[in-house]
Parts: structure tokens; sequence; C-alpha cells
């Protein structure tokens, strides 16, 4: 089996599940480190030639990460392309085992069973919290309705102050942001790179929590330790 991964969360879960089947995946994979494949563009501008020269027998990718366009011509191309679609960790759990399927693991790998007891054991007696979650600055951007990263949120105590905004990653000015009533910023560190100098300062002493983006919007094996990183995380911010 030849796998070209177009999504860095499945790059992961691919080249840890089905060793030696990955044979290219994007510059923004860095994970597990080390992975020594040839790369073959952004997420959003995969060289599509490459791709299809290295003969993959499966292309994985994901509805919000690759564009249309892209996953069109891949299949223009020859090539079989599994897409995936994931709101939530339920989704996320369910499509990773497919797309490990489709790429020649024949059982379901133990991580992804850790991954779920890790989620499905989280221990209780975290004060719910209201967060605006960024996700991007300049323009202020934020994590709205239906996203994997507000879910896990979610079960965690926190709940995003725009999870019911009609848009999934809308734009938002800051004084909103700032008048939302929440009472916690959550910064991850992806796709904008948030850090202690940039972002909780805009928020005029709201207590932030510098979250690592990984295990905040990745679905792989950064799942099983994804509950015990974000919840050190948070329970930093609200002392």
């Amino acid at each position: 089996m030849r796998v070209v991964s177009l999504v860095p969360s499945l790059t992961e879960a691919v080249a840890v599940s089905a060793p030696g089947a990955l044979v290219a995946c994007t510059d923004w994979c860095t994970h597990p480190e080390g992975l020594d494949v040839p790369r073959i563009g952004g997420t959003k501008n995969p060289d599509v030639a490459a791709v299809a020269a290295l003969r993959p027998d499966l292309v994985v990718a994901n509805e919000e990460e690759n564009r249309p366009d892209d996953l069109a011509a891949l299949r223009s191309a020859g090539l079989e392309v599994v897409v995936t679609e994931i709101r939530d960790l339920e989704g996320a759990l369910r499509e990773l085992d497919r797309v490990l399927r489709a790429c020649g693991v024949a059982s379901r790998p133990r991580w992804l069973d850790e991954a779920e007891a890790a989620w499905a054991s989280l221990p209780s007696g975290r004060p719910p919290r209201r967060a605006v979650v960024p996700v991007w600055r300049r323009p202020w951007m934020v994590l709205g309705r239906d996203t994997f990263a507000g879910d896990l949120l979610a079960r965690l105590g926190v709940a995003n102050v725009y999870a019911d905004h009609p848009e999934r990653y809308p734009r938002v000015p800051l004084d909103e942001l700032r008048a939302a009533g929440a009472d916690l910023v959550v910064l991850p560190d992806e796709p904008y790179r948030f850090t202690a100098d940039d972002g909780p300062e805009a928020f005029g002493g709201l207590p932030a929590a510098l979250v690592d983006g990984r295990h905040l919007t990745w679905y792989g094996p950064s799942l099983v330790r994804a509950p015990q990183v974000l919840g050190r995380a948070l329970d930093a911010a609200v002392r």
C-alpha cells in the first residue's frame, strides 16, 4: 500500500499505524518527528502532478483542510481519494478507523483505543468556563459552531462563547470579543502562533490559557495525551 497524506493529523496516524505505507505528505506534517518522506506542498496548495507521479494507491484528505479543486484534480488523474469530515471527537475516532482500514491496517490500533479511553475517563471537578477561542489575528478569527476543537474544549468544561455562531470560523472585531462575556481566552499556537507576548495582552487581563495547537486541533495519536496536556494548560490559566 502506497499512501499520500494531505493532512498533518492523518499523516501522523498513518505513519504510526502503517509503517512504510506513507510515501509523501505536506510541508506542514511535523509528526511523527523525524518523518523522512517527500513533501508535496501545503494542505491548500499541494503539487498535484508530484502526487500523481508517485502513483499512490490512496490519497487521504480532509474536507476542511484541503480544497475541492485539488481533490477533484487528483481524482481526474486516476487516484483514489478518501476525504474525512470531522466535527467532534466521536467523528474523529470513527473517521480515523475508516482511513486506517483503507490504508491496509488490519486491526484497530492500540493508540486509538487508548485515545478513546482517555477521553472517556476525564477527571471531574474542573470549574466550568466560558471562553473565546481565537485561531487567527489580523483579522481576529475565532472558533464558531461545529468544530472539533470546540468539542474537545467542551468535554474539558470550557464552553465556547461563539459555539452558536452561524459560521464555523467567524471574523469578530476585538471589541466584540472583549464584550462577549467570556471569563477565559484560549490561545492555541496554531494556525496562528499565539504566545505569552502575542495574544493575551489584547484581552485586558482576562485569564489566558496558552495551549498546544496539536493537542487541540489534531485528530490522531496526539489524542491520547490531549486531555492531560490541555487540562494542565487550562488549570494554569485560572490560577
